[in-house]
């Protein structure tokens, strides 16, 4: 059977940020059959990449002439109840001319990141990502280009093998799971002592952005039968090679930063198994540990 990530008791950043928004939708609509907008039909969609996960909602400006009330009047009443109900998990603000803005608290993110990439035995405090969600195999899609599948086959055995010497030199404990998939057997420090997130080079940031954005079209099903899925892992096989090539884990890192190290590991963990769900669940090739 093929591994699957919402067997992680995870669920994609896309979804926690909708349903907040859904909950909070009530305090400035009359009527929800008015407004047309229920559950997963918000409009919402991740920004671009700078160095923060942004999410950007346009669903005042959509619900703004139902409701005959200003585009802002509303985003101000959703984004209002959405920070006080969200216990902390993001930063909202309102951009004219109705734009929401949901951008996730380190803290946030760090959960997320513990949770598909420490042993699901050691996330049951995750109480704030209880979605599950189903990856949908598609069994229709044709592969165009053979080096990219190479490209991506090679990001993810790369992965495989920097991990296993991890662990072999006891930088980091790790449980193996399947025999192509490694999950850490403890905590990842992703926090420092001032609560934000270790990982804070551009090309770790630039990663994680990647793969939240492949995690959140694997499991919205909305989305994921307009995504080109050898683009998406060629992309993020790209993140990997940029993040490989700029963030040592090794030498003077493992000695003085061991912390770091072990967060660069965890992103190794996620971007396997994220990979892992691209090759077999997606695209339809084995997904090798060696080539």
């Amino acid at each position: 059977m093929l591994y699957k990530l919402h067997l992680m008791g995870c669920t994609s950043i896309k979804r926690l940020v909708n349903g907040y928004l859904a909950s909070s939708l009530g305090v400035s609509t009359n009527n929800e059959e008015v407004t047309g907008i229920k559950g997963r039909n918000i409009p919402l969609y991740q920004g671009g990449y700078n160095q923060k996960i942004l999410y950007i909602s346009g669903v005042a400006m959509r619900i703004s002439k139902s409701q005959n009330s200003p585009a802002m009047k509303i985003a101000e009443a959703i984004a209002g109840h959405l920070s006080q109900n969200s216990n902390s998990l993001f930063n909202v603000q309102v951009v004219s001319p109705g734009w929401i803005y949901v951008e996730l608290m380190d803290s946030t993110l760090a959960d997320w990141l513990h949770c598909f990439t420490v042993n699901r035995n050691e996330n049951s405090d995750l109480e704030q990502f209880p979605l599950k969600e189903k990856i949908t195999c598609d069994p229709h899609y044709q592969l165009t280009n053979s080096l990219t599948i190479f490209n991506i086959q090679y990001a993810y055995s790369r992965c495989f093998s920097l991990l296993r010497l991890a662990h072999q030199e006891r930088l980091i404990e790790l449980d193996i799971t399947d025999v192509k998939i490694f999950l850490s057997a403890k905590a990842i420090p992703w926090l420092n002592s001032g609560q934000k997130l270790r990982l804070n080079h551009p090309d770790e940031s630039f990663l994680i952005h990647q793969l939240v954005k492949v995690v959140d079209n694997l499991v919205c099903t909305d989305s994921g039968s307009s995504i080109n899925w050898e683009k998406a892992g060629i992309n993020l096989s790209q993140a990997f090679e940029r993040f490989w090539s700029s963030c040592r884990i090794w030498g003077e890192v493992k000695i003085h930063s061991p912390e770091l190290a072990q967060g660069r590991l965890g992103l190794l963990i996620l971007t396997q198994l994220v990979l892992r769900s691209v090759l077999e669940d997606k695209l339809g090739i084995v997904a090798p540990v060696e080539l």
